[in-house]
């Protein structure tokens, strides 16, 4: 086992959880308090490149061509210590990434760049994991990035220490017509992170102990709804889920909402297109964009709906999207 001579490429696709993640049993290890499940998205990914040599005196990384100073590389720090220790080595990392989700916003961006920095930096230390492994390494940097190892619907199982959460496919090439239309309200940085976000909900929230009944409930029919491709199913149980979540934020002390007045607009828009018989479900991350659920078969004139409202930039069309590619 030796690192290797040239960066190493690895390119992850977030994920949205349809059954969420949503507090810690385990800080330090990120175990989750439940088990939750995804789907990886086509259209937003992170590209990672990651070289060690004995020739850095320290970590270098550059995020969308901006260097990032030792604050703001902390967490990337942090992580690559992980892998130097699991490889045996000490030497200093060069990481280069281009994000192609809006950062922070809701799009779970940190789900693809911890995927394709675990891929990137684990092979260019020399380890060849499987996806098993390195699906428990990504959880090191960011819980959701456990998920992004694999395409298509993949669950994250709870686990109750390091070697027992991960993440695996449940199916990796649905052939389903499903699509996710994102709305893209905004993409500015949120105020509250999904870190601080989950803790204070787990600590003040009067509705927490529901919250994981009910989410190990919809865990089991969201498995079902996938194996059976019972799309109305899926989608109630998903959005049902997402507005849990966010109730737990509203129930915090103190309390916040990662909503804004266009994420409410956009709801509303879903609700009104199911009334008027166009079967489509919303989910919402830590932050105020909307994921549209819908057959692809109408995936277009939802887009075109929703581009009368907010903006053609403002909304995306994608379809399931594959697992962690990684390039020597």
């Amino acid at each position: 086992m030796a690192i290797t001579d040239h960066p190493i490429t690895a390119k992850a696709h977030t994920n949205i959880a349809l059954v969420k993640y949503w507090g810690k049993l385990d800080d330090q290890l990120i175990i989750p308090q439940n088990d939750s499940l995804s789907i990886t998205l086509d259209e937003f990914y992170t590209q990672t490149a990651v070289q060690f040599s004995p020739s850095l005196a320290a970590d270098k990384v550059v995020f969308d061509d901006q260097t990032l100073s030792a604050t703001d590389s902390l967490r990337v720090r942090t992580f690559l210590d992980q892998v130097r220790a699991l490889a045996h080595i000490d030497y200093r990392a060069s990481v280069t990434t281009q994000n192609f989700v809006p950062t922070a916003a809701g799009l779970a961006s940190s789900a693809s760049g911890f995927a394709a920095l675990a891929g990137a930096a684990s092979r260019a230390a020399g380890l060849h994991l499987n996806r098993q492994d390195l699906s428990r390494l990504a959880r090191r940097g960011s819980g959701s990035a456990t998920r992004s190892i694999f395409g298509g619907f993949v669950a994250w199982q709870q686990g109750h220490d390091d070697a027992t959460s991960y993440a695996y496919p449940i199916d990796e090439q649905p052939t389903w017509d499903i699509a996710v239309v994102a709305l893209v309200l905004t993409a500015k940085q949120k105020k509250i992170s999904s870190r601080v976000g989950m803790k204070r909900a787990v600590e003040t929230s009067p509705f927490y102990p529901a919250w994981i009944t009910a989410s190990q409930t919809d865990f089991k029919t969201m498995k079902t709804a996938i194996e059976t491709q019972d799309f109305e199913l899926l989608g109630h149980t998903a959005e049902q889920n997402a507005m849990r979540m966010h109730a737990l934020t509203l129930s915090s002390d103190p309390t916040f909402t990662y909503f804004n007045a266009d994420s409410i607009k956009a709801m509303n828009m879903v609700r009104d297109l199911r009334l008027r018989g166009i079967s489509c479900y919303f989910t919402m991350d830590a932050g105020p964009n909307v994921k549209i659920i819908c057959h692809g078969s109408d995936a277009k004139r939802i887009a075109q709906h929703f581009q009368t409202a907010f903006g053609q930039d403002h909304v995306l069309v994608t379809r399931p999207g594959a697992g962690i590619s990684i390039s020597d």
